[in-house]
Parts: structure tokens; sequence; C-alpha cells
């Protein structure tokens, strides 16, 4: 009878302490899915989002790093954003994007500003069937002007590929073109929805846009440069497959006050509508973050 009292008493010690166990655990993975900034449903799987036009969205919340910035800790001085560390020194770059639709800009005005990047559009394929390859018109003249006045520069290419070979055809295409420049910024992937139009990619499912990212990063990281591939929330939570994307960085746009992406980033695009002293007009802005 004592024995079977001296049993029972260690199933119970050992059931207490599997249940401590277990609480901790649930716990520690609670605290885990914490990302300062986003909002991440408690007790879910899932965090929301919206989209440019406001449309709410809820996604699953995938088992890949979440991002590490405390994005609390972002500023803002006069639409110059910037992301502070835990003793408050700056932890970021600030950044702009051109192409053709910028084609007068005085470089050195925008150096002066403080922008410490810039990401030139090399050029695009057409929507059509065809799908031909262009150059951007500003390509040339936006990295040799941002060159001169030194301004570290990227490149990216939008991208209309329908197959693998045509989005390796897009890596050519511009690493030929750059090779002839100091391009230390990151060579990017812009794959992305087209809305109000007709896209030779409509019919392609999240697989071979994810695929492409692939091959175009892979080509590129190949001939020795940085790559990241550009993407909005509503197109990383519902159409690439990020689990096969975790070893490539990402350029996340978002115009909301703080990214409500709760994965690792590299670079936020914040504005559109960015007003820098020698641009005329509106131009995309950006942090990358340190």
């Amino acid at each position: 009878m004592r024995k079977k009292r001296e049993i029972l008493i260690l199933l119970t010690m050992l059931l207490t302490v599997a249940l401590i166990c277990g609480c901790s655990t649930k716990e520690e993975q609670n605290n885990e899915q914490k990302v300062e900034g986003v909002e991440i449903e408690e007790d879910t799987d899932t965090y929301r989002f919206v989209d440019v036009l406001g449309n709410e969205y809820e996604a699953e919340l995938l088992d890949i790093p979440l991002i590490k910035q405390d994005l609390t800790r972002i500023e803002d001085q006069d639409g110059k954003k910037f992301y502070l560390d835990e003793d408050g020194e700056t932890a970021s770059r600030l950044g702009i994007d051109v192409s053709e639709y910028q084609p007068e800009v005085n470089w050195q005005q925008v150096k002066d500003y403080g922008v410490d990047f810039v990401i030139v559009r090399l050029g695009y394929r057409g929507y059509g069937e065809a799908g031909k390859l262009v150059e951007d018109s500003m390509f040339r003249s936006h990295v040799e002007g941002a060159l001169t006045a030194g301004l570290d520069v990227g490149v990216y290419f939008f991208s209309q590929a329908v197959n693998q070979a045509e989005a390796e055809e897009e890596a050519q295409f511009v690493l030929e073109r750059i090779r002839d420049y100091d391009i230390k910024g990151p060579v990017v992937y812009d794959t992305e929805e087209i809305k109000n139009d007709t896209a030779r990619t409509d019919n392609l499912d999240g697989k071979a846009f994810t695929d492409h990212c692939i091959t175009f990063c892979d080509a590129v990281k190949a001939a020795g440069y940085e790559t990241m591939i550009y993407a909005n929330m509503k197109w990383m939570a519902f159409t690439l497959d990020l689990t096969r994307l975790t070893d490539y960085e990402k350029w996340y746009a978002d115009y909301e006050p703080l990214p409500q992406c709760p994965y690792e980033i590299s670079m936020w695009q914040y504005t559109e509508t960015g007003q820098v002293p020698g641009i005329n007009g509106n131009v995309d802005m950006n942090l990358w973050f340190l």
C-alpha cells in the first residue's frame, strides 16, 4: 500500500513538472512572437495589416525569422525617417529610389539634404505578350550623377517574367549594364501585383513568382553583388512563399506610419510622396536598417 502511495506521489510530481514546462514553453513562444509596432494577434498564429487603400487583411504568421528591430524606435524628422538603437544612436541610412519619372535631379542638393544612397531603376520588362526588355531612359544619367555626388548606388529591375528562363534573362540584362559602374548598393528584383491593367504575369501562381525571385537573385549573387527582393505586405503575405526566401534580403514597401511586416526586412520604402531638394515633385524615400 505504501509503495502504491509513493508511486502516486511520484506520478503527481512528474505531471506537475510537465505542466510547468509546457506553460513555460508556450509563454516563451508567445514572447518570441512579440514584435514592437506590429499587430500580431494574441493566442493565434496570425497578424493584421492594411493595404494602401485601407483594406484590412489577416494573414498566417509563418515560422520564419521575425523582424529584429524595435519599430517604436523609428523617428521622423521633417519627412526623414531614422532608426535609433538602444543608445539613441542612428542605426539606419536614408535613401531614395528614382527612375525616368524623375528626369532632372540635382544630385549634390540631394546629397546635401542628408540622403546616403539611391536605388535607380535600371529597366523593366513590358506588360505585353512580347515582353520586351527596356532600359530606363534615365538609368545611366542617374547612376553617373549619383556616383559623382558621392552617393552609394543600387539598382532595381521591374520584372514581368513568365518563366525561370525569362527571370535569368532579366538578371543578365541587369548585370551587363552595371558592370561598368561602382554599384555598392543592392541589385533588386521587383515583382508585384499590376493594378488597373492587364499584365503577362496575371496567370502566374505564387510558386512561379517565388521561383523567379530565386533565379534572379542567385544569378546576381553569383556575380558578386548584394541582392534584395522588393515587395509590399500583401504580396509577401499571399503570393510569395517566404519560407523559401529566408536567405534573401527584403526591400519592403509600406506607407503606414510604421512597417506592418512581422518578418525580417533590410529596407523600408516608407513613402512615395517624399519631398527632397534637387528633385521636382514626389520621390520614394527609404530607410535602410544597419
